[in-house]
Protein backbone atom coordinates (compact mmCIF):
# COMPACT_ATOMS: atom_id res chain seq x y z
CA UNK A 1 0.00 0.00 0.00
CA UNK A 2 2.84 2.39 1.10
CA UNK A 3 4.53 1.83 -1.85
CA UNK A 4 1.60 2.06 -4.51
CA UNK A 5 0.33 5.90 -2.85
CA UNK A 6 4.05 7.04 -2.42
CA UNK A 7 3.64 8.11 -5.65
CA UNK A 8 -0.25 9.56 -5.79
CA UNK A 9 -0.73 13.01 -5.97
CA UNK A 10 -1.84 13.31 -2.83
CA UNK A 11 1.24 12.74 -1.70
CA UNK A 12 2.22 16.36 -1.78
CA UNK A 13 -0.66 18.05 -0.65
CA UNK A 14 0.42 20.43 2.25
CA UNK A 15 -1.90 17.96 4.83
CA UNK A 16 0.15 15.29 4.52
CA UNK A 17 3.63 16.53 3.69
CA UNK A 18 4.45 15.19 7.01
CA UNK A 19 3.61 11.82 5.85
CA UNK A 20 5.00 11.78 2.28
CA UNK A 21 9.00 13.35 3.91
CA UNK A 22 9.06 10.06 6.76
CA UNK A 23 7.09 8.13 3.46
CA UNK A 24 10.26 9.07 1.80
CA UNK A 25 12.87 8.29 3.67
CA UNK A 26 11.52 4.69 4.82
CA UNK A 27 11.53 4.38 0.84
CA UNK A 28 15.21 5.99 0.91
CA UNK A 29 16.72 3.66 3.17
CA UNK A 30 15.32 0.45 1.33
CA UNK A 31 16.18 1.63 -2.29
CA UNK A 32 19.59 -0.46 -2.06
CA UNK A 33 17.92 -3.39 -1.25
CA UNK A 34 15.06 -2.74 -3.30
CA UNK A 35 17.69 -3.08 -6.07
CA UNK A 36 19.21 -6.23 -4.88
CA UNK A 37 15.77 -7.78 -4.97
CA UNK A 38 14.71 -5.66 -8.26
CA UNK A 39 17.63 -7.97 -9.92
CA UNK A 40 16.26 -10.93 -8.38
CA UNK A 41 12.50 -10.99 -7.42
CA UNK A 42 9.24 -10.23 -9.46
CA UNK A 43 8.43 -6.91 -9.03
CA UNK A 44 4.82 -7.81 -7.04
CA UNK A 45 6.95 -9.53 -4.27
CA UNK A 46 9.36 -6.58 -4.44
CA UNK A 47 6.22 -3.93 -3.81
CA UNK A 48 4.96 -6.70 -1.40
CA UNK A 49 8.43 -6.57 0.52
CA UNK A 50 8.44 -2.17 0.93
CA UNK A 51 4.42 -2.68 1.95
CA UNK A 52 5.27 -5.32 4.37
CA UNK A 53 7.92 -3.40 5.87
CA UNK A 54 5.27 -0.56 6.10
CA UNK A 55 2.76 -2.72 7.77
CA UNK A 56 5.09 -3.96 10.50
CA UNK A 57 5.77 -0.52 11.77
CA UNK A 58 1.75 0.37 12.13
CA UNK A 59 0.46 -2.89 13.17
CA UNK A 60 0.78 -2.54 16.99
CA UNK A 61 0.50 -6.46 19.19
CA UNK A 62 2.63 -7.98 20.97
CA UNK A 63 1.15 -11.39 20.87
CA UNK A 64 -0.24 -11.38 17.44
CA UNK A 65 2.15 -8.77 15.62
CA UNK A 66 3.69 -11.32 13.31
CA UNK A 67 0.65 -13.74 12.05
CA UNK A 68 0.35 -13.55 8.32
CA UNK A 69 -3.67 -13.30 8.54
CA UNK A 70 -3.56 -10.26 10.22
CA UNK A 71 -0.99 -8.72 8.20
CA UNK A 72 -2.56 -9.13 4.77
CA UNK A 73 -5.37 -7.66 5.93
CA UNK A 74 -3.08 -4.53 6.68
CA UNK A 75 -1.44 -4.88 3.47
CA UNK A 76 -4.77 -5.15 1.34
CA UNK A 77 -7.64 -4.74 3.65
CA UNK A 78 -10.08 -6.87 5.62
CA UNK A 79 -11.89 -8.38 3.60
CA UNK A 80 -9.23 -8.82 0.93
CA UNK A 81 -6.90 -10.42 3.81
CA UNK A 82 -6.71 -14.04 2.07
CA UNK A 83 -5.16 -12.33 -0.89
CA UNK A 84 -2.85 -10.36 1.14
CA UNK A 85 -1.50 -13.10 3.34
CA UNK A 86 -1.02 -15.30 0.51
CA UNK A 87 1.27 -12.31 -1.03
CA UNK A 88 3.20 -12.37 2.09
CA UNK A 89 3.53 -16.40 1.60
CA UNK A 90 4.93 -15.93 -2.11
CA UNK A 91 7.18 -13.75 -0.46
CA UNK A 92 8.67 -15.56 1.99
CA UNK A 93 8.96 -19.11 -0.16
CA UNK A 94 10.49 -17.76 -3.28
CA UNK A 95 13.29 -19.56 -3.29
CA UNK A 96 15.28 -16.95 -5.63
CA UNK A 97 16.19 -14.87 -1.94
CA UNK A 98 17.50 -15.72 1.19
CA UNK A 99 17.73 -14.35 4.56
CA UNK A 100 21.69 -13.14 3.83
CA UNK A 101 20.54 -10.80 1.49
CA UNK A 102 19.06 -8.48 4.67
CA UNK A 103 22.48 -9.90 6.49
CA UNK A 104 24.58 -8.35 4.00
CA UNK A 105 22.61 -5.12 3.60
CA UNK A 106 22.56 -3.98 7.57
CA UNK A 107 26.41 -5.17 7.46
CA UNK A 108 27.08 -2.35 4.10
CA UNK A 109 25.06 0.06 5.72
CA UNK A 110 26.97 -0.39 9.17
CA UNK A 111 30.29 0.00 6.99
CA UNK A 112 29.45 3.44 5.68
CA UNK A 113 28.54 4.60 8.73
CA UNK A 114 31.54 3.66 11.06
CA UNK A 115 33.80 5.29 8.19
CA UNK A 116 31.47 8.34 9.11
CA UNK A 117 32.18 7.87 12.44
CA UNK A 118 36.03 7.16 12.11
CA UNK A 119 36.16 10.34 9.84
CA UNK A 120 34.43 12.63 12.44
CA UNK A 121 36.95 11.48 15.35
CA UNK A 122 34.37 9.05 17.67
CA UNK A 123 34.82 5.43 18.59
CA UNK A 124 32.58 3.20 16.88
CA UNK A 125 31.35 0.68 19.59
CA UNK A 126 29.96 -2.98 18.41
CA UNK A 127 28.10 -3.81 21.17
CA UNK A 128 27.05 -7.77 21.77
CA UNK A 129 24.34 -9.74 23.59
CA UNK A 130 22.34 -13.01 23.64
CA UNK A 131 18.69 -13.26 24.08
CA UNK A 132 15.84 -15.99 23.75
CA UNK A 133 13.13 -16.39 21.41
CA UNK A 134 10.64 -18.35 23.58
CA UNK A 135 7.37 -20.30 22.09
CA UNK A 136 5.63 -21.77 24.42
CA UNK A 137 3.20 -23.01 22.91
CA UNK A 138 4.56 -24.57 19.69
CA UNK A 139 5.38 -28.03 18.71
CA UNK A 140 5.98 -28.52 15.45
CA UNK A 141 7.66 -25.87 13.91
CA UNK A 142 11.30 -26.41 12.59
CA UNK A 143 14.58 -25.46 14.75
CA UNK A 144 12.42 -25.23 18.03
CA UNK A 145 14.24 -26.49 21.07
CA UNK A 146 14.82 -25.68 25.04
CA UNK A 147 15.66 -22.14 25.86
CA UNK A 148 15.54 -20.49 29.85
CA UNK A 149 12.32 -18.98 29.80
CA UNK A 150 12.97 -14.98 31.40
CA UNK A 151 9.12 -14.31 31.49
CA UNK A 152 8.96 -17.64 33.93
CA UNK A 153 11.60 -16.61 35.72
CA UNK A 154 10.53 -12.92 36.35
CA UNK A 155 6.61 -14.61 37.29
CA UNK A 156 8.53 -16.34 39.54
CA UNK A 157 9.70 -13.69 41.99
CA UNK A 158 8.28 -13.79 45.46
CA UNK A 159 5.52 -11.00 45.93
CA UNK A 160 4.41 -10.01 49.42
CA UNK A 161 1.08 -11.44 50.73
CA UNK A 162 1.55 -14.28 47.89
CA UNK A 163 2.92 -18.28 48.40
CA UNK A 164 5.65 -19.10 47.43
CA UNK A 165 6.59 -20.39 43.63
CA UNK A 166 7.76 -23.16 42.92
CA UNK A 167 12.03 -23.55 43.00
CA UNK A 168 13.93 -24.83 39.64
CA UNK A 169 14.74 -23.59 36.06
CA UNK A 170 11.75 -23.36 33.31
CA UNK A 171 12.39 -24.53 30.08
CA UNK A 172 10.22 -23.70 27.09
CA UNK A 173 10.29 -24.53 23.39
CA UNK A 174 11.85 -21.71 21.55
CA UNK A 175 15.41 -20.87 19.74
CA UNK A 176 18.67 -18.84 20.86
CA UNK A 177 18.82 -15.17 19.49
CA UNK A 178 22.36 -13.34 19.58
CA UNK A 179 22.54 -9.56 18.39
CA UNK A 180 25.24 -7.09 16.97
CA UNK A 181 24.60 -3.08 17.59
CA UNK A 182 26.72 -0.36 16.32
CA UNK A 183 26.37 2.24 18.69
CA UNK A 184 28.85 5.29 20.05
CA UNK A 185 29.40 7.53 23.00
CA UNK A 186 27.29 10.26 21.80
CA UNK A 187 25.37 8.22 18.75
CA UNK A 188 22.17 6.30 19.08
CA UNK A 189 22.10 2.26 17.51
CA UNK A 190 21.58 1.17 14.27
CA UNK A 191 21.69 -3.13 13.34
CA UNK A 192 24.74 -4.76 12.71
CA UNK A 193 23.92 -8.76 12.53
CA UNK A 194 21.16 -10.71 14.12
CA UNK A 195 21.65 -14.78 14.49
CA UNK A 196 18.98 -17.24 15.44
CA UNK A 197 19.82 -21.04 16.11
CA UNK A 198 18.54 -24.16 17.97
CA UNK A 199 19.77 -26.13 20.14
CA UNK A 200 18.62 -29.33 18.34
CA UNK A 201 16.61 -30.08 14.93
CA UNK A 202 16.99 -28.50 11.50
CA UNK A 203 18.60 -25.39 12.77
CA UNK A 204 20.98 -26.74 15.54
CA UNK A 205 24.26 -24.86 15.96
CA UNK A 206 26.74 -24.33 18.88
CA UNK A 207 26.41 -20.96 20.15
CA UNK A 208 30.33 -20.47 20.34
CA UNK A 209 30.29 -21.66 16.56
CA UNK A 210 28.21 -18.76 16.13
CA UNK A 211 30.20 -16.22 17.84
CA UNK A 212 33.20 -17.77 16.45
CA UNK A 213 31.81 -17.06 12.96
CA UNK A 214 30.24 -13.61 13.38
CA UNK A 215 33.54 -12.55 15.49
CA UNK A 216 35.71 -13.64 11.98
CA UNK A 217 33.23 -12.15 9.49
CA UNK A 218 32.93 -8.61 11.07
CA UNK A 219 36.93 -8.42 11.69
CA UNK A 220 37.66 -9.54 7.74
CA UNK A 221 34.66 -6.68 6.45
CA UNK A 222 34.41 -3.58 9.38
CA UNK A 223 37.35 -1.25 9.34
CA UNK A 224 39.77 -0.66 11.93
CA UNK A 225 38.48 0.94 14.71
CA UNK A 226 36.08 -0.29 16.01
CA UNK A 227 35.85 -1.73 19.51
CA UNK A 228 33.63 -4.92 20.28
CA UNK A 229 31.75 -4.37 23.41
CA UNK A 230 30.85 -8.07 25.82
CA UNK A 231 28.71 -8.71 29.46
CA UNK A 232 29.86 -10.99 31.38
CA UNK A 233 28.18 -13.93 29.66
CA UNK A 234 30.40 -13.85 26.69
CA UNK A 235 33.46 -13.74 29.57
CA UNK A 236 36.19 -16.57 29.26
CA UNK A 237 39.23 -17.95 27.15
CA UNK A 238 37.31 -18.87 23.51
CA UNK A 239 36.22 -15.67 23.40
CA UNK A 240 39.50 -13.93 24.30
CA UNK A 241 41.45 -16.15 21.97
CA UNK A 242 39.48 -15.22 19.09
CA UNK A 243 39.78 -11.42 19.82
CA UNK A 244 43.57 -12.06 19.97
CA UNK A 245 43.77 -14.01 16.91
CA UNK A 246 42.02 -11.90 14.97
CA UNK A 247 43.67 -8.32 16.55
CA UNK A 248 40.36 -7.06 17.25
CA UNK A 249 39.68 -4.08 19.97
CA UNK A 250 37.53 -5.17 22.80
CA UNK A 251 36.32 -3.99 26.36
CA UNK A 252 34.66 -7.02 28.04
CA UNK A 253 32.98 -7.42 31.83
CA UNK A 254 34.83 -9.54 33.68
CA UNK A 255 33.46 -11.90 36.83
CA UNK A 256 35.75 -10.95 40.21
CA UNK A 257 36.34 -13.89 41.08
CA UNK A 258 38.28 -15.12 37.73
CA UNK A 259 41.75 -15.01 38.06
CA UNK A 260 44.17 -12.27 36.59
CA UNK A 261 48.39 -11.58 36.41
CA UNK A 262 49.39 -8.77 37.89
CA UNK A 263 52.82 -7.04 36.32
CA UNK A 264 54.99 -9.35 38.36
CA UNK A 265 53.18 -12.41 37.30
CA UNK A 266 51.04 -12.95 40.28
CA UNK A 267 47.55 -14.69 40.09
CA UNK A 268 44.93 -13.19 41.99
CA UNK A 269 41.10 -12.88 41.54
CA UNK A 270 39.91 -9.31 39.85
CA UNK A 271 38.12 -8.22 43.07
CA UNK A 272 41.55 -8.37 44.72
CA UNK A 273 43.72 -5.84 42.59
CA UNK A 274 41.90 -2.83 44.08
CA UNK A 275 41.23 -4.01 47.67
CA UNK A 276 42.60 -1.50 50.11
CA UNK A 277 43.35 0.48 47.60
CA UNK A 278 42.03 4.40 46.77
CA UNK A 279 40.21 5.24 43.79
CA UNK A 280 42.39 6.91 41.19
CA UNK A 281 39.55 9.56 40.53
CA UNK A 282 36.07 10.07 40.83
CA UNK A 283 33.13 12.35 39.36
CA UNK A 284 29.73 12.74 39.73
CA UNK A 285 27.08 11.17 37.09
CA UNK A 286 23.53 11.74 36.67
CA UNK A 287 20.99 8.75 36.56
CA UNK A 288 19.08 8.98 33.31
CA UNK A 289 16.19 7.10 35.01
CA UNK A 290 16.07 8.57 38.27
CA UNK A 291 17.86 12.22 37.67
CA UNK A 292 20.08 11.42 40.81
CA UNK A 293 23.40 11.84 40.85
CA UNK A 294 26.00 9.89 42.36
CA UNK A 295 29.90 9.24 43.09
CA UNK A 296 31.75 6.82 40.93
CA UNK A 297 35.39 5.99 41.88
CA UNK A 298 37.23 4.67 39.43
CA UNK A 299 41.01 2.35 39.55
CA UNK A 300 43.07 0.46 36.86
CA UNK A 301 46.19 -1.35 36.53
CA UNK A 302 47.78 -3.59 33.95
CA UNK A 303 47.74 -6.81 33.91
CA UNK A 304 47.64 -10.17 31.50
CA UNK A 305 45.95 -13.33 31.58
CA UNK A 306 48.10 -17.07 32.48
CA UNK A 307 47.41 -18.11 29.25
CA UNK A 308 48.64 -15.35 26.65
CA UNK A 309 51.16 -13.61 28.92
CA UNK A 310 52.69 -11.36 26.22
CA UNK A 311 49.25 -9.79 25.41
CA UNK A 312 48.92 -6.40 27.63
CA UNK A 313 45.60 -5.44 29.03
CA UNK A 314 44.59 -3.09 31.55
CA UNK A 315 41.88 -4.17 34.24
CA UNK A 316 39.56 -0.64 34.72
CA UNK A 317 37.34 -1.13 37.87
CA UNK A 318 34.42 0.99 38.49
CA UNK A 319 33.08 1.62 41.82
CA UNK A 320 29.67 3.04 42.05
CA UNK A 321 29.67 3.38 45.69
CA UNK A 322 28.04 1.51 48.82
CA UNK A 323 26.13 -1.61 48.21
CA UNK A 324 26.47 -1.59 44.43
CA UNK A 325 28.29 -4.02 42.80
CA UNK A 326 31.39 -2.66 41.14
CA UNK A 327 32.24 -3.09 37.23
CA UNK A 328 35.78 -5.24 36.16
CA UNK A 329 36.38 -4.61 32.56
CA UNK A 330 39.38 -6.00 30.78
CA UNK A 331 40.27 -3.92 27.58
CA UNK A 332 43.05 -4.04 25.03
CA UNK A 333 42.99 -0.62 24.69
CA UNK A 334 45.70 1.76 25.80
CA UNK A 335 45.50 3.26 29.04
CA UNK A 336 47.57 6.31 29.77
CA UNK A 337 45.08 8.59 31.45
CA UNK A 338 42.58 8.91 33.67
CA UNK A 339 40.12 10.26 31.09
CA UNK A 340 41.16 6.94 29.00
CA UNK A 341 40.18 4.85 31.86
CA UNK A 342 36.49 6.74 32.13
CA UNK A 343 36.24 6.33 28.50
CA UNK A 344 36.44 2.77 28.76
CA UNK A 345 33.65 3.03 31.40
CA UNK A 346 31.04 5.03 29.53
CA UNK A 347 31.83 2.96 26.49
CA UNK A 348 30.56 -0.24 28.22
CA UNK A 349 27.74 1.67 29.77
CA UNK A 350 26.51 2.06 26.02
CA UNK A 351 25.99 -1.75 26.01
CA UNK A 352 22.52 -0.60 27.18
CA UNK A 353 21.68 0.53 23.93
CA UNK A 354 21.37 -3.52 22.84
CA UNK A 355 19.59 -3.85 25.72
CA UNK A 356 17.07 -1.38 24.18
CA UNK A 357 16.74 -2.58 20.53
CA UNK A 358 16.03 -6.51 22.04
CA UNK A 359 13.62 -4.76 24.45
CA UNK A 360 12.18 -2.83 21.47
CA UNK A 361 11.92 -5.78 19.17
CA UNK A 362 10.28 -8.11 21.61
CA UNK A 363 7.64 -5.59 23.24
CA UNK A 364 6.85 -3.15 20.65
CA UNK A 365 8.01 -4.95 17.13
CA UNK A 366 6.55 -8.86 18.07
CA UNK A 367 9.28 -10.48 17.49
CA UNK A 368 8.49 -13.94 19.70
CA UNK A 369 4.96 -14.19 17.52
CA UNK A 370 6.35 -15.14 14.14
CA UNK A 371 3.71 -18.39 13.24
CA UNK A 372 5.68 -20.24 10.84
CA UNK A 373 6.74 -23.87 9.68
CA UNK A 374 9.60 -23.81 8.09
CA UNK A 375 13.18 -22.48 9.43
CA UNK A 376 14.04 -20.49 6.47
CA UNK A 377 11.00 -18.57 5.64
CA UNK A 378 10.90 -17.62 9.78
CA UNK A 379 14.30 -16.62 8.97
CA UNK A 380 13.18 -14.16 6.15
CA UNK A 381 10.59 -12.93 8.10
CA UNK A 382 12.65 -12.17 11.54
CA UNK A 383 15.20 -10.26 9.00
CA UNK A 384 12.57 -8.27 7.62
CA UNK A 385 11.26 -6.89 11.23
CA UNK A 386 14.69 -6.54 11.89
CA UNK A 387 14.93 -4.22 8.85
CA UNK A 388 11.73 -2.38 10.14
CA UNK A 389 13.51 -2.14 13.65
CA UNK A 390 16.20 -0.69 12.26
CA UNK A 391 14.69 1.78 10.25
CA UNK A 392 13.21 3.43 13.56
CA UNK A 393 16.61 3.42 15.35
CA UNK A 394 17.83 5.20 11.67
CA UNK A 395 15.33 8.34 12.55
CA UNK A 396 16.94 9.16 15.69
CA UNK A 397 20.53 8.77 14.29
CA UNK A 398 21.28 12.85 13.69
CA UNK A 399 19.10 13.80 16.86
CA UNK A 400 15.53 14.71 17.24
CA UNK A 401 14.85 17.13 14.05
CA UNK A 402 12.20 19.50 13.85
CA UNK A 403 10.26 16.59 11.47
CA UNK A 404 10.65 14.42 14.48
CA UNK A 405 9.17 16.94 17.25
CA UNK A 406 6.33 17.60 14.79
CA UNK A 407 5.46 14.32 14.47
CA UNK A 408 5.53 13.47 17.96
CA UNK A 409 3.25 16.23 18.81
CA UNK A 410 0.71 16.10 16.29
CA UNK A 411 0.20 12.50 16.37
CA UNK A 412 1.34 11.24 19.75
CA UNK A 413 1.47 14.12 22.02
CA UNK A 414 1.95 13.07 26.03
CA UNK A 415 2.20 15.31 29.21
CA UNK A 416 4.62 15.06 31.32
CA UNK A 417 8.59 16.38 31.21
CA UNK A 418 9.65 12.59 30.82
CA UNK A 419 7.91 11.39 28.31
CA UNK A 420 8.71 14.97 25.83
CA UNK A 421 12.35 14.99 26.95
CA UNK A 422 13.01 11.31 26.46
CA UNK A 423 15.80 11.23 24.89
CA UNK A 424 14.86 8.24 22.67
CA UNK A 425 11.12 8.14 22.24
CA UNK A 426 11.30 4.58 20.12
CA UNK A 427 7.73 3.73 21.09
CA UNK A 428 6.23 7.30 20.71
CA UNK A 429 7.69 7.59 16.69
CA UNK A 430 6.58 4.07 16.09
CA UNK A 431 2.51 4.92 17.01
CA UNK A 432 3.00 8.09 15.52
CA UNK A 433 3.97 6.73 12.19
CA UNK A 434 1.35 3.92 12.67
CA UNK A 435 -1.41 6.17 13.08
CA UNK A 436 -0.61 8.99 10.51
CA UNK A 437 0.20 6.39 7.36
CA UNK A 438 -3.26 4.35 8.31
CA UNK A 439 -4.87 8.11 8.30
CA UNK A 440 -3.00 8.81 4.94
CA UNK A 441 -3.59 5.76 3.36
CA UNK A 442 -7.15 5.84 4.03
CA UNK A 443 -7.67 9.76 3.00
CA UNK A 444 -5.51 8.69 -0.20
CA UNK A 445 -7.65 5.86 -1.01
CA UNK A 446 -11.02 8.15 -0.95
Amino acid sequence: MLYQHYQTKEAHGDNQSLAFHFSTRLLSYLEELRLDLDAILDKRLVRTFIDLVCCLIRFRDRSNGLVLSELGGYLMSPPEAAAGTKRISNLLRSPKWSHHLIDQFLLQRSKKRIAQMLQSGQRPLILWDESVIEKPESWFSEGLGPVRSAKGKRLKRIKPGYYNPPGGTIHVPGFQWMGVVLSGLRQEASIVAMRWWSSRGKAKAHPALIRDNLIFRLAKELPEGVVHVFDRGFAGRPLLGQMFLHRQRFILRWPGRFVLNDSEGNSKNAWRFSTGKKSLDTTWIEDPNTGQKQKIGIYYTEVSLPEWPDEKLFLVISRPGKNRTPWYLITNLPIQSHQDAWEVIFSYARRWKIEQVFRVAKCEMGMESPRLWFWENRLKFMMINTIAIDFLFQLLLKGRDQKIETLLRQWCPRTGNRCREYPTPIYRIRLALSLMWTYWLIKSSG
